[in-house]
């Protein structure tokens, strides 16, 4: 028998030809902000160019399809007036964005997370260790307890006593609060690449993820241009870049604002951003722009927020979505103040890496 690999033709999945449609429009309608006619438009080019629908199944037959799953419902009195998204189809949006960024991770029960602390916790980690005192009798092994006795007394003599107690050892487990902040200023779709798209399959994502897999943790979401604000789950999809510049401390602040609140030990805040701070707003309520370089007024107001996050213990992660050494200096400088992470990240992969950063921040101990 001679092994090796045989090369045969490729053959496509067979799919609907809604299934097929559907996986292009679910794309489509991040790219469009939540626009379902752009969304449509962009779909029949496609059609034009690949050929996706034939005679018995158009683009019409989709749409019709889409209204009587729930995905979407006409908005005005008129048939084929256009239509808008349902929370069905916004929680089909945010579970496509977890399968396609998150695809890799191995699947768990819902639950808290691990600390990389053992005792007197509820999450076995599989390894045994002597009886202390405060265990519970809920975590003694009674097989090994019992076979560890018999070595130390023998069978006809066989006494159990509190030396050969043996425990399963636990972790503790602790909840986190996190607030991820998304830069919409108007270089998130400069120099002929889309970012904010990324970023919100990324806050898509990670609102799943959390959502479903750790249901006792918080996420907070925030979009900071000229001023800072709250969006809610629902809004996701819909965001779009506006003509900002990029008021970084109207975003830290209000992320600190947030996560005073919490009654959480653990807290942090993930921030992507791909360009420099150059916007402050005054007392006065009027606002001071400068896109010349690094301002040291406007950056010092930065360092000062990350120094105030330090004392508050929260550590801030920053996605840094471009490569200019002097904008990279100042994320350095940036993370020093905080005692923070920084990624000096392109968009591919930062989903990922976003999931790992929020996993190992997991396994520190409640302070």
């Amino acid at each position: 028998m001679q092994s090796g690999y045989k090369f045969i033709p490729y053959k496509a999945d067979d799919e609907s030809p809604f299934d097929k449609l559907f996986g292009i429009f679910k794309e489509l309608i991040v790219h469009t902000s939540g626009d379902f006619d752009e969304a449509i438009d962009w779909l029949r080019e496609l059609d034009k160019e690949y050929e996706l629908t034939n005679e018995s199944y158009t683009i019409d037959d989709f749409i019709e399809d889409l209204k009587k799953r729930g995905y979407i419902r006409e908005t005005g009195t008129e048939p084929g007036s256009g239509g808008a998204l349902t929370a069905k189809m916004e929680q089909v949006i945010r579970q496509s964005a977890l399968d396609q960024i998150f695809k890799n991770l191995k699947r768990a029960g819902s639950g808290n997370h691990q600390t990389s602390y053992t005792g007197s916790g509820d999450e076995h980690t599989g390894e045994l260790r002597d009886f202390r005192f405060g265990d519970s009798l809920e975590q003694i092994n009674m097989p090994e307890s019992m076979r560890k006795a018999q070595i130390s007394n023998g069978i006809d003599d066989f006494q159990i006593s509190e030396q050969d107690l043996v425990v399963e050892d636990t972790f503790h487990k602790s909840q986190m609060s996190t607030v991820l902040m998304i830069d919409i200023s108007h270089s998130m779709i400069l120099y002929g690449e889309d970012r904010i798209t990324p970023a919100k399959k990324v806050a898509m994502a990670l609102a799943e993820l959390i959502r479903t897999r750790y249901p006792k943790d918080t996420l907070d979401i925030i979009v900071f241009g000229n001023d800072a604000w709250p969006v809610t789950l629902k809004e996701l999809p819909y965001l779009q870049v506006g003509p900002y510049h990029t008021n970084t401390v109207a975003g830290l602040q209000l992320a600190m604002d947030i996560l005073r609140r919490k009654r959480n030990t653990n807290k942090q805040i993930f921030m992507i951003t791909d360009g420099k701070p150059s916007c402050l707003r005054n007392r006065d309520g009027t606002y001071y722009f400068n896109s010349n370089g690094l301002d040291q007024s406007i950056v010092d107001r930065c360092y000062a927020e990350a120094m105030q996050a330090r004392k508050l213990h929260i550590p801030i992660t920053t996605f840094m979505i471009a490569r200019d050494p002097y904008l990279q200096q100042f994320v350095s400088n940036f993370t020093e103040a905080n005692q923070g992470k920084a990624y000096y990240a392109g968009l591919k992969g930062l989903g990922q890496m976003i999931y790992e950063d929020y996993r190992k921040s997991r396994k520190r101990k409640s302070l």
